[in-house]
């Protein structure tokens, strides 16, 4: 009877963690951007260093959770389709020779990837819809909202 009581409370905790770390994320941007959205290709391509400037002139910054925490790991599988180590190679090969003004950056909480993105022209971010606040701007991913229905970055 002990075994069967501990082995459920074990599962319990199983299912609550996986459950914690699958979140819904959502695209946001510098208020000073006038991105409202973008593509997947578009963006996949942001996130791994290889657009430089936005229409406007702007510098792009990519702005991220360190890819080594659980929140991340999906993010990670649906948009770099690659594991971490070599998320991480990518992202500083994508900085390399870009010291002032990184291709992508790496935060340990949303609410510093919010105050990033908010103090940065050119910053886009991924974030905790929950962790959203008026400093910055949702955008579109794909031609889809945070929560709408299809959308890329539902985390469940």
């Amino acid at each position: 009877m002990f075994y069967r009581k501990t082995l459920s409370v074990c599962l319990f905790l199983a299912a609550s963690v996986s459950l914690a770390a699958a979140r819904d994320l959502a695209l946001v941007s510098n208020k000073a951007n006038s991105l409202s959205g973008i593509t997947l290709p578009d963006f996949v391509r942001v996130c791994k260093g290889q657009t430089n400037r936005w229409p406007d002139g702007k510098s792009v910054t990519f702005i991220m959770r360190n890819p080594s925490t659980p929140e991340m790991k999906f993010f990670l599988e649906k948009i770099y389709e690659l594991p971490e180590a070599q998320v991480k190679d990518l992202i500083a090969s994508a900085n390399h020779g870009r010291m002032g003004h990184p291709a992508v950056m790496l935060v340990d909480s949303d609410e510093d990837l919010v105050n990033k993105v908010a103090s940065i022209p050119g910053a886009i971010g991924v974030v905790d819809v929950y962790a959203i606040n008026s400093s910055v701007a949702v955008v579109k991913l794909a031609g889809k909202l945070p929560l709408e229905p299809g959308y890329l970055l539902h985390g469940n």
